[in-house]
């Protein structure tokens, strides 16, 4: 889904600020100037990744890639 740069700017300043939150020992309660963006600042707080879930590389990957192509 496509984000506005504004929207997608304040997303990743309320989930810093949710990860802050939890640093500095404060209740899991999303603050007011933050529930437009309840997720993100959640995600913050839990330490969970934005976006979209992280894949990790394959257990073939040595064998998908050629050293030839590797060296250059």
């Amino acid at each position: 889904m496509a984000v506005a740069k504004k929207d997608q700017e304040r997303i990743i300043y309320s989930w810093m600020y949710g990860q802050q939150a939890r640093k500095d020992g404060k209740e899991r309660v999303v603050p007011a100037f933050w529930r437009e963006h309840a997720d993100a600042w959640l995600q913050g707080f839990d330490g969970e990744a934005i976006g979209a879930a992280i894949t990790p590389i394959s257990a073939t990957m040595e064998a998908e890639v050629d050293e030839s192509a590797v060296e250059d």
